[in-house]
């Protein structure tokens, strides 16, 4: 009997440990688990500048997209290989383009954070409140951030209710210098005290040196990226231009030529994944959404 007992809760703890390993994320207080694909997407929009865009839509887009790029060159070819392979590629063509955008907009963005954390820290010290503070990076702060900072004034004089008008700001901004700026003045907010200033100096100098340090790098490692998007577009501009003579395609209209086709994209997009990868620098994620 007391074997069996021994056994019985022998097996109830280890089924516990087992089960303890797969509970969701999403019961963690405060933590909404790993970002999906559509929360990326989401991201990428807002910082792109197209906020108003969800990413569904963009998806349909790129499934419109691909479907008239697949179409014409198909009606030009007579080669359904040909038209299947230029129709996944600009497929991707939108999701790439959304991506670029906000790659730029987050390096312009780069150098406008410091200069907008400067001027919370002027306007604390002069004597504002942490909200009047941020409300007047709405007129005053630089102008690529003024949007968001200018929503976050109309809502927090609209409810009052500064924890979730800095929730909204940071879906606003969907950028992970925001986040930590976010989060550090909430806990700002609920801790007190008279740290903020330093707080505030310290993430300025910070953002300074992260800048210009990604600035050097990145110009060292531009010449490996558009290497990559060179070597792996040429030869199908290439196969493009061969397309307006029928005669020349011919061979790739046969199950040899599909083959041929088809592992060709498949070693393109491995080699400029991993080129990618070696070459361009990690983006820093939203950690704290």
């Amino acid at each position: 009997m007391s074997g069996s007992l021994l056994g019985l809760t022998l097996g109830v703890g280890l089924f516990l440990i087992w089960w303890s390993c797969w509970v969701p994320d999403e019961t963690v207080v405060g933590h909404r688990g790993r970002p999906t694909l559509l929360d990326r997407l989401g991201d990428e929009l807002v910082q792109a500048g197209h906020g108003g865009v969800s990413p569904k839509t963009l998806l349909a887009g790129c499934v419109g997209t691909g479907l008239l790029v697949g179409v014409l060159f198909f009606l030009i070819s007579q080669v359904a290989a040909i038209a299947l392979c230029f129709g996944l590629f600009a497929a991707y063509g939108p999701i790439a383009l959304v991506r670029m955008r906000a790659r730029r907009r987050r390096t312009a963005l780069r150098d406008l954070w410091p200069d907008a954390v400067d001027n919370i820290a002027s306007a604390v010290r002069a004597g504002m409140a942490l909200p009047e503070a941020l409300a007047q990076l709405g007129h005053r702060g630089p102008e690529e951030l003024r949007p968001p900072f200018a929503a976050f004034a109309h809502d927090y004089r609209t409810t009052g209710r500064f924890h979730e008008c800095l929730d909204r700001l940071k879906e606003r901004l969907s950028d992970p210098v925001g986040d930590r700026l976010v989060e550090s003045l909430r806990i700002a907010r609920e801790v007190g005290g008279s740290d903020l200033g330093a707080l505030l100096r310290t993430l300025s100098t910070f953002l300074r040196e992260d800048s210009r340090t990604r600035a050097e790098m990145e110009a060292r490692q531009s010449w490996t990226v558009n290497a990559a998007r060179l070597a792996v577009a040429a030869p199908w501009i290439v196969l493009a231009l061969l397309c307006t003579r029928p005669e020349s395609i011919q061979a790739y209209d046969t199950r040899a030529g599909a083959v041929v086709l088809f592992v060709g994209a498949a070693v393109s997009l491995a080699a400029y994944r991993i080129m990618i990868q070696l070459g361009r620098l990690s983006e820093d994620q939203r950690v704290l959404r």
